[in-house]
């Protein structure tokens, strides 16, 4: 069965918590199971995962290799930072989404770059916690175009 990784960045733990202005209420945990029943309707399996640490993102990104299709990314800040993530997501030669809750185009200019979209299928940003079910969407939809 075709699988997913879902993997959340820094500060996304605290879900439903943090700045729920721009973030809303909706925890981490809430958003998962959200995950679980869109992968479910969709025929795919995911995997659920969150860090606030660089290198045990890096660690997980290079472990999709040859076990997962698919991954989708909320890198948080980590976004906007790292290279080292960009290239560790261009190793894994997996298809990546990168996702944001917010719409980072409409915030602070620093959020407006994106080293992660340069090595991205697309990005979906400003559709709070349905912006997972979006991306699973997508993501499914990628992958069964690839075995057509």
């Amino acid at each position: 069965m075709t699988s997913v990784l879902i993997l959340n960045g820094p500060n996304l733990n605290l879900l439903g918590q943090r700045q729920p202005q721009v973030y809303g209420r909706t925890t981490l945990d809430e958003v998962a199971g959200m995950c679980r029943t869109a992968a479910e309707r969709l025929g795919v399996d995911i995997v659920f995962e969150q860090s606030n640490h660089e290198g045990t993102m890096i660690d997980l990104i290079h472990a999709t290799r040859g076990r997962h299709q698919g991954l989708i990314l909320n890198a948080g800040a980590y976004t906007h930072t790292s290279i080292a993530l960009m290239d560790a997501i261009s190793s894994s030669e997996v298809p990546t989404i990168e996702l944001h809750l917010s719409n980072v185009h409409a915030r602070e200019d620093f959020r407006h770059r994106s080293y992660i979209a340069k090595v991205a299928l697309g990005v979906i940003c400003g559709f709070g916690p349905r912006g997972y079910v979006l991306a699973l969407e997508a993501m499914a939809a990628h992958l069964l175009e690839d075995r057509s």
